[in-house]
């Protein structure tokens, strides 16, 4: 069975309201560096920038905490979303495709299409307005800190006849908890 990793965010100020949670399904206890530090760079970004901001007061909770597990080999179609309110804060865990043979200058763009099409869904799921734009991402440092991660196990899937190639929401509820 795959390697969980998540990444509890401890370095995200307590007054922000988007914070990420970050987590791979990749073996051998090794994040996608890269792209596990792109998708929190964009969420970092996001949460900075006054229109996105404004947005999401419209809201009327004090918080997103945004979850993403970036699956390796367990890819599929449709990528999966658990969405739901817990006292003044929205819980919404996403699950998300490994970019395959993203160029390293194009990995922060990857990972603002992914993030945006979250708070799409997200939007949606609410009824809000439209997103606003996304902001110009600045340029990942070349000597960004590696992401800090926590590794669990994925829960062992009950004898089915034919594995589902794909986290399951009750595995992305229990991926967060």
């Amino acid at each position: 069975m795959d390697e969980q990793t998540l990444d509890h965010g401890p370095d995200v100020d307590a007054c922000s309201w988007l914070r990420p949670h970050l987590g791979t399904t990749t073996g051998g206890g090794r994040a996608p560096r890269e792209y596990v530090v792109a998708l929190r760079h964009v969420a970092r970004t996001l949460d900075a920038d006054p229109g996105w901001l404004s947005w999401w007061q419209q809201t009327g909770l004090s918080a997103c905490e945004l979850g993403i597990v970036a699956e390796g080999r367990l890819d599929h179609l449709r990528p999966s979303a658990d969405i739901r309110r817990l006292d003044d804060c929205l819980w919404a865990n996403f699950t998300c495709a490994l970019p395959a043979g993203t160029p390293p200058a194009a990995t922060t763009r990857a990972a603002a299409e992914e993030v945006r099409a979250m708070f799409e869904v997200i939007r949606q799921a609410l009824m809000l307005p439209a997103l606003p734009p996304t902001p110009p991402m600045p340029s990942l440092p070349t000597d960004a800190p590696d992401v800090p991660v926590t590794a669990k196990r994925l829960p062992e899937a009950a004898r089915e006849p034919e594995q589902p190639g794909y986290l399951t929401l009750t595995q992305i509820q229990e991926f967060f908890a």
